[in-house]
């Protein structure tokens, strides 16, 4: 397939995905840009990321904290991408990843949280985060368990961080309906957390290629799309 193709297709797909949010958004009775997408570029290298990048998606999202700090760190790309990190975040990890002002939306420990805002700190840094929440009880999936957050609430770090929000995933092979229930008990949950500890709590990450209506339909304001965006380059 010829780069040219590649480009064309790569912004073929991100101007559909827009126009797919953006109707789910609005059969849900929401306001026109309520959800934003995270294009995430953890299935492609350098030259597709950038490709995506010029078709106008500018918050990506990887999975390994050093996919994402390589194309940070590339001159190659645009350095105004605000950068999402989805996946397991390893405390040794952290000091590098926070040069580059990302969106931690995966804090599935304490140990974890305290580190982030203790080396943020440090650094005299504020760092965006989301908890990451097992909505599905998946023994396979990381996160916070659904009972264990109002304690984690009232152990947050006072310096360092800013919780922005829950994030969470539909269980494996769960269908739409399935999804959806789902989404709807972490919604629940962030409005309990909510009321219970004052704070906005407004970000909702929770949809990806496959469920992201569901998703939108229960308050997503942060979906994660990654396949649906390079499908017909490989």
């Amino acid at each position: 397939m010829s780069e040219n193709h590649e480009i064309e297709r790569i912004a073929a797909n991100w101007h559909a995905v827009q126009h797919l949010v953006a109707d789910a958004i609005a059969m849900s009775g929401r306001a026109a840009g309520s959800t934003k997408i995270v294009g995430v570029s953890k299935y492609v290298g350098l030259p597709e990321t950038e490709m995506l990048i010029k078709a106008g998606c500018k918050t990506l999202g990887e999975s390994r904290p050093q996919a994402l700090w390589s194309k940070a760190e590339s001159n190659l790309l645009s350095s105004d991408v605000q950068w999402h990190l989805i996946g397991h975040l390893q405390r040794n990890k952290i000091r590098r990843l926070l040069r580059h002002s990302v969106v931690i939306e995966s804090i599935d420990s304490q140990r974890t949280l305290n580190a982030v805002a203790e080396i943020s700190h440090q650094q005299q840094l504020t760092t965006q985060v989301l908890l990451e929440v097992n909505i599905s009880g998946d023994e396979k999936k990381t996160g916070f368990a659904p009972e264990e957050m109002p304690q984690l609430m009232q152990n947050l770090p006072v310096n360092g961080i800013a919780v922005l929000g829950l994030m969470a995933m539909a269980g494996w092979g769960t269908d739409p309906d399935e999804a959806r229930a789902q989404f709807e008990k972490t919604r629940l949950l962030r409005d309990r957390l909510r009321a219970e500890s004052g704070l906005e709590l407004k970000e909702l990450s929770m949809g990806m290629s496959g469920d992201f209506p569901a998703a939108i339909a229960e308050g997503a304001t942060i979906v994660r799309i990654g396949s649906r965006l390079f499908e017909g380059i490989r």
